[in-house]
């Protein structure tokens, strides 16, 4: 397929998944629209002679996308600054000390935690994994995807409180996460060598200083730029090209898009038209970029749903991935829970808060592109196929009950 015949293909795939689910199914948008594209894929893989045409249909264009660098380097940048555009930055910094840590230690030792648990109960049931790769599979999976968790806290009853810190922490965590992933697979890929210290500083303070400078330099740029014209067409163009500059130049310096597009985001979302008759600009702007969010969520977990053609049918890979669900789950409850008993004053957290923080921190689309990152490895597909079940569990399962949860715990 050529480029527009790739494009076209999905939008009406994306589109005809929207309409069903829309008009019989009646599922939140992106967990409708995903489960459709599952059964799609599942047709093409085990049903594919029975429906030859379909199944090319669907074959060609998952082959056609490179889903790892097109939610990477085109998608993430777009709904990470629509997310941050209607972020409330004052809530942001009455629980900015929350947010932090969740996004940073928390991140660190649920990967840690995951790694640790994972490694010894898959020898159990009798796979061998080395614990190098059971780190990079905690990396990978342990960070919260802010796109998806921005879709499926909307119609959600989550306190306003709980709902800044899960927003913000899914926001902000990709730094930590991608510098753990980065070194962790490169020691996976050079057996021997250990931890260089100086190094993962050095890379971390590249990808997230140097990611969040990037976005307040050019972000005060575009903000100084639309405060000064009251033209919506000019201001609407502004905020695109800022965002493919943002991605364009991260590249090249090789700095984190995903908390460049946030800062930006915040930046230009502090109503730049300064003047209460002109903040109609700002909610204009907001509604054309929550359009953007929207219409790019619904392809991006239609392309999610897609991915299980890729995944390697093994029954001993689905229950290490039903496994690692719950490790996960343990993991995540237990790198909150810990810096709340170190810092419970200065976090303000109450101990029930910690299940609904727990089964609020969903994954998403960038745990399934890290994974399909990996070079080809004994391992790669295992970590593939479990990644995918702790997607589709996390947006399905938890993203259907979590109000239940919210609602029993509040």
């Amino acid at each position: 397929m050529n480029l527009f015949t790739v494009i076209t293909t999905l939008f009406a795939v994306s589109s005809i998944f929207s309409y069903i689910n829309a008009r019989w199914i009646k599922l939140p948008g992106v967990i409708g629209v995903m489960l459709l594209a599952i059964g799609s894929a599942m047709i093409t893989v085990f049903a594919g002679k029975m429906v030859p045409q379909f199944t090319q249909l669907i074959t060609e264009l998952t082959a056609s996308i490179d889903f790892s660098t097109t939610l990477l380097d085109i998608l993430l940048g777009f709904l990470l600054f629509a997310s941050a555009l209607h972020f409330d930055v004052k809530k942001l910094r009455s629980n900015l000390k929350g947010v932090v840590i969740i996004s940073t230690v928390g991140v660190l030792l649920s990967t840690l935690i995951f790694g640790t648990i994972f490694h010894y109960t898959a020898g159990l049931i009798g796979i061998e994994i080395p614990y190098i790769y059971c780190l990079v599979f905690g990396a990978l999976v342990s960070p919260t995807d802010a796109v998806a968790v921005a879709a499926l806290l909307k119609k959600t009853k989550m306190p306003s409180r709980l709902e800044t810190i899960i927003n913000g922490e899914s926001l902000f965590n990709d730094g930590i996460g991608i510098v753990l992933f980065i070194t962790f697979v490169g020691l996976a890929a050079t057996p021997g060598t250990t931890i260089s210290w100086s190094h993962t500083s050095l890379l971390f303070a590249q990808e997230v200083f140097g990611g969040l400078a990037l976005g307040v330099v050019l972000g005060w740029i575009a903000f100084k730029m639309i405060k000064g014209i009251r033209d919506f067409q000019t201001i609407v163009m502004i905020s695109l090209t800022l965002v493919m500059i943002i991605s364009f130049v991260g590249s090249i310096l090789h700095v984190s898009i995903p908390l460049a597009v946030v800062a930006a985001g915040l930046l230009i979302g502090s109503n730049p038209f300064g003047k209460e008759e002109d903040a109609k600009l700002n909610e204009y702007l907001e509604q054309v970029w929550k359009l953007f969010d929207e219409l790019l969520n619904t392809i991006l977990f239609v392309l999610i749903g897609l991915q299980m053609v890729s995944v390697s049918f093994q029954s001993s890979y689905f229950i290490a991935g039903g496994i690692a669900i719950l490790i996960l789950l343990i993991a995540r409850m237990l790198s909150i829970f810990l810096p709340v008993v170190l810092l419970r004053r200065s976090l303000s957290i109450q101990y029930n808060s910690i299940l609904i923080l727990t089964w609020g921190g969903l994954r998403g689309g960038i745990s399934v592109a890290l994974a399909l990152s990996l070079q080809p490895s004994p391992y790669r597909e295992l970590i593939l196929t479990a990644s995918f079940c702790i997607v589709v569990f996390s947006i399905i399962v938890q993203g259907l009950t979590l109000n239940k949860v919210v609602n029993k715990l509040v």
